[in-house]
């Protein structure tokens, strides 16, 4: 655990509105009372606009026994360059890879996200769960686009989305961290997302998320 500067400023600067105390204002070298925090106003506020909170995500998506809702993110390659974008299905642990060849601003994360999104049935698509990253701008298209409710994380919780934190990890033993990701094909990733779907996991007593899947497109 580590406590930021930012933190402990806050935590003194809390009282009065943003102020000192004078006690503590005298023990100050500068004599500052009042201070702007490190982060520019606006910086973060409303990056995703109009985004829907975790908070007012449907009850059901909690205990995983309702197929259907998916957790997505990014993995970020080298130079912060390259990424390629995950989707897991929270039930089956079903795994599909967004290839980015061009890159991560919102207009091609909208394009290649809405089009992999789409690929399950309608019936195995009610939701997403993403962080904030900016990348997610053009969110709103991307939900009517793919008939798909999109709910945003608290920052910095990934255990929010836990089950694509675990699916990143094993991701990153075919891409690992500092490598380019641009070098891999959509044919590429395809297969990745194969291996990984053929894996059987110890949360799902050792079945396989393809295996999950083709029971549940067969019911």
């Amino acid at each position: 655990m580590r406590v930021s500067p930012e933190t402990l400023y806050q935590s003194l600067y809390v009282q009065s509105g943003g102020a000192l105390k004078r006690d503590l204002t005298a023990c100050l070298r500068t004599g500052r009372a009042v201070r702007q925090p490190s982060r520019k106003a606006g910086q973060r506020k409303n990056r995703i606009p109009g985004m829907i909170n975790i908070s007012e995500r449907p009850p059901e998506v909690e205990d995983r026994a309702v197929p259907g809702h998916w957790e997505g993110d990014l993995v970020i390659g080298k130079g912060n360059q390259t990424a390629i974008g995950t989707l897991v299905e929270r039930t089956t642990s079903y795994t599909m890879l967004v290839h980015l060849p061009d890159g991560y601003k919102a207009e091609q994360m909208r394009d290649a996200l809405t089009a992999k999104i789409k690929t399950p049935p309608g019936a195995l698509r009610h939701s997403l769960t993403w962080d904030q990253g900016i990348e997610m701008q053009d969110w709103k298209n991307v939900s009517i686009d793919s008939d798909i409710d999109i709910y945003f994380c608290d920052p910095h919780s990934p255990w929010q989305r836990g089950i694509n934190e675990n699916t990143n990890g094993l991701l990153r033993q075919y891409s690992p961290k500092g490598t380019d990701l641009a070098i891999h094909s959509a044919t590429d990733l395809d297969w990745v997302a194969a291996e990984l779907n053929d894996r059987p996991r110890k949360r799902l007593e050792f079945k396989k998320p393809i295996e999950l899947l083709e029971g549940l497109l067969l019911q």
